[in-house]
């Protein structure tokens, strides 16, 4: 018996050093590095009359995300796309621009949508040194005010979408043009997009001979356009313009075929979305619509990326940003992987960049606009877009 402990204490004896051994051993091992958190920012209606838009912009930045993280380029590295809800509101932006700034790990802004909130947004981002790149944003005042003695900052503000005055007198070269009508009354929406848009046809259409009869001003949300239309009707216009969003828009058209107001109407880029069709309904029909950069079906790389969100989103119908959502991300994330997490390197990265991606090159002007400026252009049929051009 005395033998027998013996060796039963001595094989626990064994036991106990080879269990503190593996335990010094493995306090000893090397730990795996946790990865830095590197976050983009999304700013875009994500909720409000614009959520279709908002929404899709916020899945094609996650895509972008993704496949980052996914990849082996961005070693050490975790990335996050943070989304903020600007709600459509120039006042809400400004809002969610002071959120952003004060997130250090953001280094970079994909947004606003629309004008209104990018142009007050954009001077929050420039007083931190974060750059910004829109999608979708088109009056041309968000980046000529880089260039004004009042901009202080670094010029932190781009944009993968060409602007309103290429799109608008674009608009009025095709009604003339084209479609040989002389006579063309303009609504727009009081925006600096909208309200700008329809100046710039508006200035070209006279420009080139044409005669504007009426230009008149209507109210974000408002429903009942009867009796803009029928004061219209009795000027006796070629076509409509309009300068606005798909709510107001496809509201217009329905009205208007309601009062035999027989006309074709022209809009641009934010009513380039099913959500125009599915609010006018079949008086859509025969009408045309704008659209900046070239038609994402006839391009190769944009087309791989409208069969990858169709597969991850099958019952999603995809939006006109989609696309130029994706790029911008991918742009950002371009810009880190050449150089460093260092906020103003990133914006000077961005400013010299190149980048191949789904809407060809993309290089920026001294503004920071591309240098992309093709217009495509849409007709309306059988509750689709199809191209012209």
């Amino acid at each position: 018996m005395r033998k027998f402990a013996f060796l039963l204490s001595f094989v626990l004896s064994l036991s106990t050093i080879n269990y503190l051994l593996s335990t010094a051993f493995l306090g000893c091992a090397p730990k795996k590095e946790a990865k830095k958190i590197v976050r983009i920012a999304l700013a875009a209606p994500i909720t409000g009359d614009l959520t279709a838009m908002g929404q899709g912009m916020k899945k094609s930045a996650e895509m972008a995300i993704e496949e980052a993280n996914k990849s082996d380029e961005f070693e050490g590295i975790k990335l996050e796309l943070v989304p903020f809800d600007d709600r459509f509101d120039p006042k809400e932006a400004v809002n969610v621009a002071n959120q952003i700034v004060s997130d250090t790990k953001i280094v970079g802004v994909v947004g606003h949508l629309n004008s209104g909130c990018s142009i007050p947004a954009s001077r929050v981002y420039a007083q931190h040194n974060l750059v910004m790149i829109s999608p979708a944003s088109t009056n041309p005042k968000l980046t000529l005010q880089q260039l004004e003695p009042s901009w202080q900052w670094v010029r932190n503000v781009f944009r993968v979408c060409t602007t309103d005055d290429v799109q608008g007198s674009f608009g009025a070269d095709f009604a003339w043009g084209k479609l040989k009508l002389k006579k063309f009354a303009v609504i727009h929406d009081k925006t600096p997009y909208g309200q700008g848009l329809a100046e710039e046809f508006a200035k070209q259409f006279k420009k080139i001979g044409g005669t504007v009869s009426s230009f008149d001003g209507i109210i974000v949300g408002e429903k009942d356009f009867k009796a803009l239309l029928t004061r219209i009707k009795a000027d006796k216009p070629d076509g409509i313009y309009f300068g606005g969003v798909y709510n107001e828009c496809g509201l217009i058209i329905r009205q208007a075929k309601e009062l035999g107001l027989n006309v074709p109407l022209i809009s641009g880029d934010a009513c380039f979305s099913p959500e125009l069709i599915k609010i006018g309904g079949p008086a859509t029909g025969n009408n045309y619509i704008t659209m900046v950069g070239a038609s994402p079906e006839r391009l190769p790389q944009a087309k791989e990326f409208l069969e990858k969100y169709k597969t991850k989103y099958p019952k999603v119908d995809s939006q006109p940003y989609d696309h130029y959502t994706y790029e911008a991300t991918k742009i950002i994330l371009q810009a880190i992987k050449m150089g460093s997490l260092e906020k103003k390197e990133i914006i000077e990265t961005v400013r010299k960049i190149k980048y191949n991606g789904v809407l060809g090159e993309t290089a920026f002007d001294e503004k920071g606009d591309t240098l992309n400026k093709v217009i495509s252009v849409y007709k309306i049929k059988e509750g689709k877009f199809i191209p012209l051009n």
